[in-house]
């Protein structure tokens, strides 16, 4: 053993970095988790806005060896800023060797990525992931061959178990160039000789930055511009315009024509598919998800499932242990009573423990009210990703969607946004077209609750009845087409397909769903606790100088005359302002108090539902689509939000319903 980790430290040595790329949706991000643990950061790469993880193989043994986990990317030239960013890590950063993460079931897409990035002559291991679903489906894989061939070594993993990442390790410790050369023709050979004299020193081969370049790689370009005189790159420029007058067709285009051969002949003697037998019955449930008529009572009993654990066990067997038992009865009294004895000073100690007190609203509210309900659903949320149903979630809604005119990678985001709408915004970057991003930025921040308040929107609508929950997701559902529409004819644009991996049904991956809900709640913890807190001590201070009253009185008009709620419903709408979740659970605890009526709470949270979403959604909106947009779309939202709410109480009280 003391022998092999002297060859560790020989071949990676302190400060080393590996970087994982890969298609999406791979495994990557758990086979980052299995090589760091929990050693990882998070922040934008230097220049964008687009977020990388890194760690160090502190797991491993190795806690001086960075790992770099890339956004997933299809294929070289990238096509979105994501991607974008992967490709300038490669060019860019000085790598020990990059670990592409492959699906196995997968194997031709893999294959291909796999030869573009051997091409840039980095140190490469190849990690065919997944192996188990490839098995499952009758799939066979030599490994050896493809090894062989591209000259590269090929590990098989599965991630989700950690199978695999020892060898991983080992071979990334005695990574090389790969050996792989393609003959392109001859008008490409003769080109890339001319260009190669002229390109700058780089991490990459000089034959594979011309390929990226001749491929009209966006990220190559900036990159050799920058660092080439204007003579120089002109010159180079000019060899690629005569490489696509005398080939007739873009270089690009022939460059992938060679590797589509390359791939798909190594493939073929690569890949053994065993005949078909009677499909398995995850494989069946996996078709009838997405199947327009069978799909709908699945995705119904998602949903039943989701709204018992969540709201019924969630927000009223939970909240109802912490708030009212442990909290209510227990920790707070004992609080309160210790903090008025050592702190006489009444500013201080209403601060602390009054009526908005840092503890007894902030601190309650987001443990004992707050966090359950977060912790149910994300847990929820957890199983609907490892169990691969989200994708067939994103199919079966594609049609609502597309009549809107969106593009159908738009689900994607629309969907994600049930987790955290401001994360969501981040990823509107994969849709192609700016019109396609404005579009479901205004819908995500409109009409599509994230994670935090749909808990406690269902912990509410389970105290009512059926009916409310189908009043108020009608209403949300009808708003967001009715939007949609509407705006999707004002700008117009056309519409691309959807395009989507559909990973096969399988029984969720408990440690998995435990580590993601983990990762969320540290964010909740970090980015929601302290606003919580923030807008407690807003509403406290304007209690205190008495301009809570006067801010009351000033919107009584419209809380008790046009949405027919109580006065004290203003505070729950101020909190609101900071995030839609913090007035959601303001209304929670209202109604817990008896305050509030069926139509009411019916009648508030479809309001507060169409809020934007938080503080840190609407910066993000500035951060992608500038502050006009962002201010533009506010100014929409808000009296929009108030105006659907005013007439949806007029209607239920105009028809009588009463829950």
């Amino acid at each position: 053993m003391e022998c092999c980790r002297s060859e560790a430290e020989l071949e990676l040595l302190p400060g080393s970095r590996i970087v994982l790329v890969g298609n999406p949706n791979v495994g990557k991000s758990m086979l980052f988790h299995r090589l760091t643990g929990k050693y990882v950061t998070v922040s934008n790469y230097p220049g964008t806005t687009v977020e990388i993880s890194q760690g160090s193989l502190r797991a491993r043994g190795l806690p001086d060896v960075i790992v770099i986990d890339t956004p997933g990317i299809v294929s070289f030239p990238p096509r979105s800023e994501d991607e974008a960013v992967t490709a300038r890590v490669l060019l860019q950063e000085d790598l020990r060797a990059v670990v592409q993460v492959g699906d196995a079931k997968n194997l031709r897409r893999t294959l291909h990525l796999a030869v573009q990035v051997a091409e840039m002559g980095l140190p490469l291991v190849l990690a065919l992931n997944m192996m188990d679903e490839a098995h499952a489906r009758g799939l066979t894989l030599d490994a050896q061959l493809i090894q062989d061939t591209l000259g590269i070594p090929v590990v098989a993993t599965v991630a989700t178990r950690g199978q695999g990442v020892d060898q991983l390790v080992s071979q990334v410790q005695r990574a090389t160039q790969p050996s792989v050369a393609l003959s392109y023709p001859a008008e490409i050979e003769l080109a890339l000789q001319a260009a190669a004299a002229l390109l700058p020193q780089a991490h990459v081969a000089p034959r594979g930055l011309g390929l990226q370049f001749f491929s009209r790689d966006t990220a190559s370009e900036i990159w050799l511009q920058e660092r080439m005189s204007p003579d120089d790159f002109q010159t180079i420029e000019t060899i690629r315009a005569t490489l696509e007058a005398s080939l007739g067709e873009t270089a690009g285009a022939a460059i992938q024509t060679t590797r589509s051969v390359f791939v798909e002949a190594l493939a073929a003697r690569a890949l053994t598919e065993a005949r078909p037998g009677q499909p398995s019955l995850a494989v069946q449930l996996g078709r009838l998800a997405t199947h327009p008529l069978w799909g709908l009572p699945i995705l119904a009993l998602a949903l039943y499932a989701m709204y018992w654990f969540v709201g019924i066990f969630g927000a009223g067997t939970l909240v109802g242990l912490l708030e009212n038992d442990l909290f209510g009865n227990i920790i707070n009294p004992w609080v309160t009573a210790q903090v008025e004895h050592l702190i006489p000073v009444p500013f201080i100690s209403q601060l602390l423990v009054g009526e908005y007190g840092l503890w007894t609203m902030g601190a309650t509210y987001a443990l004992a009210l707050l966090l359950p309900i977060v912790v149910t659903f994300f847990i929820t949320f957890g199983i609907l990703e490892d169990s691969g149903y989200l994708p067939r979630l994103a199919v079966l809604t594609n049609r609502f969607f597309t009549s809107m005119g969106l593009n159908g990678q738009a689900v994607l985001p629309m969907v994600l946004g049930l987790g955290c709408v401001t994360m969501a915004t981040m990823t509107t970057r994969i849709l192609n077209s700016k019109r396609d991003r404005v579009l479901v930025t205004l819908l995500l921040a409109l009409a599509v609750p994230c994670s935090a308040q749909l808990g406690v929107v269902m912990g509410l609508l389970a105290g009512i009845s059926l009916s409310a929950a189908l009043i108020w997701g009608g209403v949300n559902l009808l708003i967001l087409f009715a939007v949609g529409w509407l705006a999707a004819k004002l700008m117009p644009g056309q519409r691309a397909p959807l395009m989507v991996e559909l990973p096969p049904l399988r029984l969720p991956v408990m440690s998995n769903v435990l580590i993601k809900t983990a990762a969320r709640l540290e964010w909740y913890v970090k980015e929601a606790v302290p606003l919580f807190l923030i807008g407690t001590l807003l509403l406290f201070l304007l209690d205190w100088f008495h301009l809570l009253p006067g801010i009351i009185q000033a919107v009584e008009p419209v809380i008790t005359g046009w949405l027919g709620l109580p006065r004290e419903a203003a505070a729950a709408f101020l909190l609101g302002l900071m995030r839609r979740d913090f007035a959601a659970t303001g209304l929670f605890a209202m109604n817990s108090a008896g305050l509030l009526t069926p139509v009411q709470i019916v009648v508030s949270i479809v309001t507060i539902t169409l809020f934007i979403p938080c503080i840190a959604s609407l910066f993000m909106i500035v951060k992608e689509r500038g502050s006009k947009m962002a201010i533009s779309m506010a100014l929409f939202i808000f009296p929009f939000a108030i105006l659907v709410g005013g007439l949806l109480n007029w209607l239920l009280i105009r028809v009588g319903w009463n829950g």
